[in-house]
């Protein structure tokens, strides 16, 4: 599943090219993909203009002239393509990104009044887009329980360490995890930013100091930054606008790298479970406290 980066990789890249196109036409293959009522997008949908694209945690928004939203959730093998003069692919790195559209993973294709066109392909069809009033966005669980953008101007140190004190006895990386923590990070991103604050995963929450969580707060955003500029991760599902892989994973210094020498302190990385999920760390940056 994408994370932060990879979901602000294809933001950025739509922004450049769809913002003030005009819809024409809408198809999908499968109402499980497009799960919306023919009515409206017929009246909110068709012949509505993108005015914006947002994204909160890792769910992008496109905003009409409607004042309607499509709501994009990519899951583990989602794309967007766009088609037009200019090309632009984000998603899951299969020939779809630069062969020819629509194709059998194709499930939604909007097309402009200029010509170009949007893609929507998903192998597996766990994705979705849905239509729906920007207005009640807001209310929707999931816009409810998620937790602050860590990469926001107004998020501080002292309010992510304060988004982790009902999570005392949850290990550090499960809390991480959370999304009603904070918004966006996964697996990657999780394991980078606990390597920089040289704690172990399974460390209890309870037993981090303000001035750790302070650290690790540094890191996090350290290590979302480095990513949105590499565009995204390699982490095999997601690609930049050119179809291309980021290059985030270059600079890993801890995720992948089993086997590898730590670049702190010259220890082999090993691959660890913690809450569920494997986990790269330095056995001895990141000694477990007794």
């Amino acid at each position: 599943m994408p994370e932060l980066p990879e979901v602000e990789t294809v933001r950025t890249g739509l922004e450049r090219l769809i913002i003030g196109k005009q819809i024409s036409v809408v198809e999908f293959d499968t109402p499980k993909s497009f799960p919306n009522n023919a009515e409206d997008v017929k009246q909110f949908f068709v012949g509505t203009t993108i005015v914006r694209i947002r994204r909160r945690a890792k769910i992008l928004m496109i905003d009409l002239s409607t004042d309607y939203t499509v709501i994009i959730h990519l899951k583990m093998t989602g794309q967007l393509v766009y088609r037009g003069k200019s090309s632009f692919g984000a998603g899951h790195p299969n020939d779809s990104l630069i062969g020819d559209l629509p194709d059998k993973s194709t499930r939604v294709t909007i097309t402009f009044s200029d010509g170009s066109y949007l893609y929507f392909n998903d192998q597996r069809k766990f994705g979705w887009m849905k239509l729906m009033s920007t207005a009640e966005v807001p209310m929707i669980d999931f816009m409810k329980r998620v937790g602050p953008e860590p990469l926001a101007d107004s998020f501080t140190a002292a309010a992510f360490t304060q988004r982790f004190a009902r999570r005392k006895n949850t290990s550090i990386k499960a809390a991480l995890l959370d999304q009603s923590v904070v918004a966006g990070v996964g697996n990657i991103y999780a394991d980078e930013s606990l390597w920089g604050a040289q704690l172990h995963p399974a460390t209890r929450v309870g037993d981090i100091t303000r001035a750790q969580f302070t650290v690790l707060f540094s890191e996090l955003q350290f290590v979302l930054r480095l990513a949105i500029e590499k565009g995204g991760s390699t982490d095999r599902n997601y690609v930049n606008a050119e179809g291309k892989k980021g290059s985030y994973i270059d600079f890993a210094r801890v995720f992948r790298r089993e086997g590898y020498d730590c670049p702190r302190c010259g220890a082999s990385i090993i691959k660890i479970r913690v809450a569920g999920r494997g986990t790269h760390i330095c056995p001895v940056c990141q000694k477990q406290s007794v």
